[in-house]
């Protein structure tokens, strides 16, 4: 889902004819719990649904555009976990109830609020199906405090049109039709066939199999999807739309996969927006390399308009309000990251919209790399707007803790690109999202499963990352002083930290643009080990100024920068200069000469910045030539076998 309101304002400027779709969200609390389930059920009536999994929903419903009132037939698919008596299940309270059938038999339920329950009988293992059928008008934020926003009908401001859509998440999805809401069971497929007047469309998940018309002027739409899908993204929307469908062909796919869109039946409206919803194409192409091939390559993409101020990311076909670039982006990317792969709990809602948050950067960066820049730094401005708050959230029954903008979103994206620039290598980090992909395919996964998937292609340790940017709260202050000694550079980094308290060390790489005038500036690649860290970086010539963090990797405001030629620094290399020396240094091609002016037997380890050994030797006498692969910084000792004494170098690899 995208970022509601926020999301308006940052597009205002590009739709400058037109007023803004916009729909009020209810931000609701009823009590602080880290849950994956219903937030209108107790804890016991939640125990109860966990007796049995749901494997396959049949919705039948009737509908129109012109309110929200229901009436129809759905079918729960289950199987018990144990021997199980009476299977309990959600429907809001307002609904009217017909019948309840239990494998084809009518029986007696039980009804407290929106908890219904009903016999079964059924040994474990043992399947069994719930037809409800039902009809009424779902709540509005008035009549549900705890959401109201399941089904919604609205004339869009900008073009007139009516139009009725759901939007269930995160537990609005027992607001217009039965079901068992935990994100932890995902169901195997879904049907969802909608009657509506024959002036409608109506568009769902999956491929339309079939319409049907009815006669007396209603037709039925009959979608099928055929994948592991999570409650909150089964979804309806109706309304006078026209079918635009478009295709891609992104590399690995058998075929071309159908972007269907149902625009607004307007004369205008198309025509609009057509050029930016032809760019889903190549978002879908962009991101079947990045993440790996689109995961409902063999039925669909797609957009049912509606008017909200954003997305919603329904499974193969979003709900959207308009079309914009970052948005379309947003909404697709969740397509692997939220849908594919569903977080486990509301608290992990990151690994759905950090991620499709970063992806709106990642469009940028290789579509229009001009605009990249500017994108995490509007990010980073966001987020240091309040010194505090942490992306993991605490209270997920809090639609306002779930969809935080600043945090989950902005912060969530910046995190991302955090752990990209501390990997240091892309190949490796665009294939652990790839892996991420396969191995938690049509499942649900935490946010440690992201950084199991990151460790895994690197030596790189996420630990001090998540629990000091995910886990922790707050942002770094960097300070800086140098001076110059010679061709050497002297450098002291000092940082505080913006909640102290929370998080008072910001453990990570960090780069520094050297400005050395005609010399040309060069950037170099530090580790940052704790609030106040020095090194000695030889070889760099006159450096008449530094900027700290130039790319914007890391989420930082800036302090003092200061040239100061009475710093003298903590400079063990410099009192052993005349002992080793080490040529060319920084290196273009890794190949260094260590010269050894002391003719003892030495030994040496080489280390990278994280302080992983990565080369050593022993029982070298005199010079001796030391090759580095991979680009980086490293920390060369050398120490005499005779002495406890040793000599540490560092040398760059450019």
């Amino acid at each position: 889902m995208n970022k509601y309101l926020f999301l308006a304002i940052t597009f205002i400027g590009s739709l400058t004819l037109f007023s803004q779709d916009t729909k009020p969200y209810s931000c609701a609390s009823k009590f602080k719990n880290t849950q994956a389930k219903s937030n209108s059920l107790t804890m016991a009536q939640i125990t109860e649904t966990e007796k049995y999994n749901v494997h396959f929903y049949a919705l039948d419903l009737n509908m129109t555009n012109l309110n929200t009132s229901i009436s129809g037939k759905v079918s729960i698919h289950a199987s018990t976990n144990q021997i199980l008596d009476s299977a309990l299940f959600e429907l809001f309270s307002s609904f009217t109830i017909n019948a309840i059938l239990v494998n084809g038999n009518p029986v007696n339920y039980s009804r407290i609020n929106s908890a219904i329950k009903v016999p079964v009988n059924a040994l474990a293992n043992e399947n069994f199906i719930i037809l409800v059928d039902y009809n009424g008008t779902p709540p509005t934020a008035a009549t549900n405090p705890l959401g109201g926003s399941g089904m919604t009908n609205a004339s869009s401001p900008s073009w007139g049109n009516q139009v009725t859509w759901s939007l269930s998440e995160p537990f609005a999805a027992y607001e217009w039709f039965p079901c068992k809401q935990s994100l932890k069971d995902k169901i195997d497929s879904v049907s969802v066939k909608i009657t509506v007047p024959s002036t409608c469309k109506a568009g769902s998940n999956g491929v339309l199999e079939q319409v049907v018309d009815l006669g007396n002027g209603f037709t039925r739409y009959e979608w099928f999807h055929r994948h592991p899908i999570a409650y909150y993204l089964i979804s309806v929307a109706v309304a006078e739309y026209i079918d635009y469908t478009i295709y891609a062909n992104p590399i690995g796919s058998t075929q071309p996969i159908p972007i269907q869109n149902f625009i607004y039946n307007n004369p205008n409206t198309l025509t609009n927006f057509q050029n930016q919803i032809n760019e889903t194409v190549a978002f879908l192409n962009l991101f079947s390399t990045q993440f790996g091939l689109y995961p409902f390559a063999n039925e669909k993409y797609g957009h049912c308009m509606a008017p909200l101020s954003g997305g919603m990311e329904h499974q193969t076909m979003t709900t959207q309000g308009f079309f914009e670039k970052s948005l379309t982006a947003h909404e697709l990317a969740h397509q692997w990251f939220g849908d594919h792969v569903t977080c486990a709990s509301w608290t992990d809602i990151w690994v759905n919209e950090g991620f499709a948050s970063y992806a709106e950067y990642l469009m940028l960066e290789n579509l229009y790399p001009s605009q990249k820049a500017q994108d995490m730094l509007d990010r980073h401005n966001n987020i240091m707007s309040a010194a505090g708050g942490s992306v993991w959230v605490l209270d997920s029954l809090s639609d306002a803790s779930i969809f935080n903008g600043r945090l989950v979103y902005d912060k969530g994206a910046a995190i991302v690109h955090t752990m990209r620039f501390m990997l240091n290598d892309d190949n490796a980090f665009f294939q652990a999202l790839k892996n991420y992909q396969v191995n938690y395919a049509d499942s649900f996964a935490m946010a440690s499963d992201v950084k199991m998937e990151l460790e895994n292609v690197s030596t790189v340790d996420f630990n001090p990352v998540f629990e000091q940017w995910y886990y922790g709260e707050g942002y770094p202050t960097y300070s800086a002083k140098f001076n110059t000694i010679g061709n050497d550079l002297l450098l002291e980094i000092t940082h505080t930290a913006s909640k102290p308290g929370t998080t008072p060390t910001f453990t990570n790489d960090l780069e520094i643009k050297l400005q050395r005038g005609a010399i040309g500036d060069t950037i170099i690649r530090v580790a940052i080990n704790s609030n106040q860290s020095q090194f000695y970086i030889p070889n760099t010539k006159t450096v008449n100024f530094l900027v700290i963090d130039p790319n914007n990797w890391i989420i930082n405001k800036i302090g003092s920068i200061i040239k100061d030629a009475n710093f003298t620094a903590k400079s063990e290399e410099l009192q052993h200069e005349n002992t080793i020396s080490i040529y060319p240094n920084p290196s273009l091609d890794g190949v260094f000469n260590v010269k050894v002016n002391q003719q003892f037997e030495n030994e040496y380890v080489l280390y990278n910045s994280k302080g992983q050994i990565i080369a050593s030797e022993k029982s070298i006498m005199g010079n001796f030539k030391l090759q580095i692969p991979q680009q980086g910084m490293y920390i060369l000792e050398i120490r005499n076998v005779n002495q406890s004494e040793a000599i540490r170098k560092l040398i760059i690899r450019n």
